[in-house]
């Protein structure tokens, strides 16, 4: 048996609910899903997402990937994706796992690690595709397998997801995982302009505020915030802000003019068609939808 097959098999018995499940091992969770869903719309923190059978799409703007069983996602900072499972039944689901990424255990594999890594990276700075090589998914299958075993977990999954990580450096996609931690790179800095917007999403903000906030020029942080996440920081906020709105209108019965103000929103029209645009209807039918068929907008 294959390390793939071993490991689809492992989290197809570990994972018999539809949609995200945490596990017992840190920062691992599980994903199923017996049907397509409908586009989610969530910001994916930094990990890896191993997918063993069916078929995603993921969008970040104008940017869309596929990927599917044999492929991984790599997200190296806070990103507000689309999220689509576009492949998945009864009989095969869609499964998944996903390693958010340790950032403190990276630090010190790359100070460990004396050769000069590969650094060449997508077009798009903090998402990555590429193909699971046998040893990391033989790793990936000893870390879920550690489920069977819940004593062997303190001691040895802090081990294998080590090598996950020091594999993932050895990848095809090592100068995006390496740009996270190197100091005073471009991707440091924008991430910390991300951080001030995720905290601050419902208030306005200019960019020299910004640039400030990330220690980089205006125009610097335009261009590499774009070069990084394929969107501007007022396209970002956005995101968040639509999406919080959409939360408070479902997981609230907050009313929409009052979920429009809440995330900064000072015009109800302009917030209207703004939701509209992102998740194609009105809030109010937008919402009834989801209440009507919620498994169809699980998390994936």
């Amino acid at each position: 048996m294959t390390s793939h097959i071993l490991l689809k098999n492992l989290i197809a018995r570990h994972a018999t609910n539809d949609g995200v499940q945490a596990t017992a091992v840190p920062r691992l969770q599980l994903i199923r899903m017996s049907q397509p869903t409908e586009p989610l719309h969530a910001v994916h923190k930094p990990a890896v997402c191993i997918l063993v059978q069916g078929r995603k799409r993921v969008s970040l703007c104008d940017k869309v990937v596929e990927y599917g069983a044999g492929s991984h996602l790599i997200v190296s900072l806070e990103l507000p994706v689309v999220g689509h499972v576009i492949d998945a039944t009864e009989d095969e689901p869609y499964l998944c796992l996903r390693l958010e990424l340790d950032l403190a255990t990276l630090g010190h594999l790359v100070l460990e690690i004396d050769e000069e890594l590969s650094l060449s990276s997508p077009a798009c700075t903090a998402l990555g595709v590429g193909d699971t090589p046998q040893p990391l998914a033989d790793a990936a299958a000893r870390l879920v397998g550690l489920l069977d075993r819940p004593k062997d977990i303190p001691f040895l999954a802090p081990l294998i997801e080590r090598e996950i990580l020091y594999l993932l450096l050895r990848g095809d996609h090592a100068g995006l995982i390496h740009r996270m931690l190197t100091p005073n790179h471009r991707m440091q800095n924008v991430n910390r302009a991300i951080s001030w917007i995720r905290a601050n999403f419902h208030l306005p903000f200019s960019m020299e505020q910004l640039a400030s906030e990330a220690r980089m020029s205006a125009s610097s942080l335009h261009e590499h915030f774009r070069t990084m996440t394929n969107m501007s920081p007022l396209q970002y906020q956005k995101q968040l802000r639509l999406q919080e709105a959409r939360r408070l209108i479902l997981t609230e019965a907050m009313d929409a003019a009052t979920a429009g103000r809440r995330v900064g929103y000072d015009s109800p029209s302009q917030f209207s068609r703004e939701y509209r645009r992102q998740y194609g209807a009105p809030p109010v039918s937008d919402i009834s939808r989801l209440k009507v068929r919620p498994e169809r907008f699980a998390e994936a």
